[in-house]
């Protein structure tokens, strides 16, 4: 999912509670650079959020918090505001439902997603490089035709194997 030359940054979720501390720590200071205040639930938040391998529903980070630590209405506005300010990067189920995942400043990362199970698989690193380039020149293209804070959604949807599990999604094959 993430280049290796990308995973020492300091929002690159992982398992080493060192690291979960250095990225919740690398969240906050943006929050503080925003101006946003730094409070328990959107500490708690952050948490899960740094913790998870893949991008998350707002009710699947609601019900990870401790309980009466923080209400499902607080979840979505501390993501929104998330968002707003880049700590945060939305990405959508085939349904509809926003997911969230930490944006450690990376350019984007693509992933597909099961239409039967909701598993995500990111998308292979050498066709992720491809498709982060032909996006790069079509926002390219637009800006020069006049287009002004341009962005982009990508996502792919489809229905994997029967039982396997989360892996890496090539053309035409898998590979874990």
């Amino acid at each position: 999912m993430i280049a290796s030359t990308q995973t020492n940054h300091p929002l690159v979720p992982s398992k080493d509670p060192r690291s979960a501390a250095n990225a919740l720590d690398a969240a906050c200071a943006r929050l503080r650079a925003a101006g946003m205040r730094i409070t328990q639930p959107r500490i708690a938040i952050l948490t899960v959020i740094i913790n998870r391998a893949q991008p998350t529903s707002i009710e699947q980070i609601h019900g990870e918090l401790e309980p009466g630590s923080c209400d499902l209405v607080t979840v979505y506005r501390c993501l929104g505001a998330f968002e707003r300010i880049g700590l945060v990067r939305r990405s959508f189920f085939h349904n509809g439902t926003s997911l969230y995942e930490l944006n450690a400043g990376e350019t984007n990362r693509y992933h597909v997603v099961c239409k039967a199970t909701n598993r995500v698989a990111p998308i292979a690193p050498e066709l992720t490089a491809e498709l982060r380039e032909s996006i790069r020149r079509i926002e390219e293209n637009l800006r020069q035709a006049g287009y002004e804070n341009v962005s982009h959604v990508v996502e792919f949807f489809g229905v994997a194997p029967a039982g396997t599990p989360a892996r890496t999604a090539h053309l035409g094959s898998v590979t874990e």
